[in-house]
């Protein structure tokens, strides 16, 4: 063994080992890194932590053109319904369910009348984010959307010179509410805004009170969902993105940004990790051709040990050992650089989200663990055959 070692440090190029053991650290690093930052930052969008807090979206079906002047309703079969439940990002699926009557609501106010017509939709109480007050006889409890008195306040009242009104205030008024229905079918009730609602952007009653007054003024009618609620899993989730788009639905609101964010993060992190594996294999060339070339200007000498008794395991053993070593060095090296960078950005990152956990050192850990047992397997692999060719020459 020790005849081999001098042999091998006499030929050896510092220069060839160092230009490999920096590529190997640099590409190492730079996968280390993409995968440890795409961990770290993926909380912020889907995570206990995100900054998007709301897990439910509402999903509509896009109109075609000229669809809504002949008059066709672009509503969600059963057939869609429970293909939309089998996705593995929806936990429960609801159906809004519209009023199939006429609605006329009016409001007396300093001697005077006002009144307009409206609807009234309804979906599960499990996705209403206002707690339903017990229904009273006569009475027609009303969930209002929040935007619904930001706008009067903003906008009509301050332009008509009319009070502004707080939720509070707007819940002590009673509306009259008469509602007609097939064959001249009507009910006179009291409607009461029972609260503001920031998740669902319609008049919401609640799901008894829809299903009782459609089966009594419209019997003959057969409610069809034109939206679906949907409670998901995790709403950044890129798959959302993907089958809204293959289905040509439409969400309200921004729901679909945080899907497109994370599959533009998840695009990002494999471009650089693609190209620090690259760095790697252009390294494993650069040790095996250094590797190769120190056999080589041995050549003879490798051989007269091998027609003296040493075998190819054992002749082999001190460059495998050279290349076991560095690829470790690499590795522990990468491993304290990505500990450093990652503690400069995760202090950036928790100034723009304080709430924000960091995620785990593992999959990084593991990732580069395999870059290292890959590149250690091919390293032996290549040196062995080459003092085997040596023993055929």
């Amino acid at each position: 063994m020790n005849l081999i070692w001098k042999l091998l440090r006499r030929h050896i190029s510092a220069g060839q080992l160092a230009g490999f053991f920096l590529a190997n650290m640099l590409g190492m690093l730079t996968v280390l890194l993409s995968v440890q930052f795409y961990e770290d930052i993926l909380p912020a969008f889907g995570g206990e932590d995100s900054f998007i807090k709301n897990t439910y979206i509402i999903l509509s079906k896009q109109i075609a053109a000229g669809s809504s002047l002949r008059g066709e309703a672009q509503t969600f079969t059963d057939a869609d319904i429970a293909d939309i439940a089998g996705q593995r990002f929806a936990r429960s699926v609801g159906r809004f369910t519209a009023s199939q009557y006429q609605v006329y609501a009016s409001l007396s106010m300093g001697g005077s009348q006002m009144g307009t017509s409206m609807f009234f939709e309804s979906v599960p109480d499990d996705f209403v984010d206002v707690e339903w007050p017990p229904l009273r006889e006569g009475e027609v409890p009303i969930i209002l959307p929040r935007s619904y008195l930001a706008l009067y306040n903003f906008g009509f009242a301050q332009s008509q010179s009319l009070p502004k009104l707080s939720e509070g205030v707007v819940s002590m008024i009673q509306l009259d509410l008469r509602l007609r229905g097939e064959g001249g079918a009507e009910r006179q009730l009291k409607g009461r805004v029972v609260g503001f609602s920031t998740r669902l952007n319609t008049v919401l009653v609640p799901a008894s009170f829809m299903q009782t007054s459609n089966e009594e003024l419209a019997p003959s009618a057969e409610p069809q969902p034109t939206r679906v609620i949907i409670d998901v899993n995790n709403p950044a989730d890129d798959a959302i993105a993907t089958f809204v788009q293959e289905h040509g639905y439409e969400l309200e609101d921004n729901s679909l940004e945080a899907g497109r964010t994370t599959y533009f993060l998840k695009i990002v992190a494999g471009i650089v990790m693609a190209v620090g594996l690259l760095i790697s294999v252009l390294s494993f060339y650069i040790l095996m051709l250094s590797i190769f070339l120190l056999v080589q200007k041995n050549s003879d000498k490798l051989q007269n040990l091998l027609l003296i008794g040493y075998s190819p395991a054992r002749v082999s053993l001190p460059y495998q050992l050279l290349t076991i070593s560095l690829n470790v060095l690499v590795l522990l090296l990468a491993i304290a650089l990505l500990l450093w960078v990652r503690h400069l950005y995760l202090e950036r990152l928790w100034q723009i989200f304080p709430a924000m956990s960091e995620g785990p050192l593992t999959p990084s850990l593991l990732v580069g663990f395999g870059i290292f047992i890959v590149v250690s397997f091919f390293n032996i692999i290549a040196i062995r055959r080459k003092i085997n060719c040596l023993t055929r020459a």
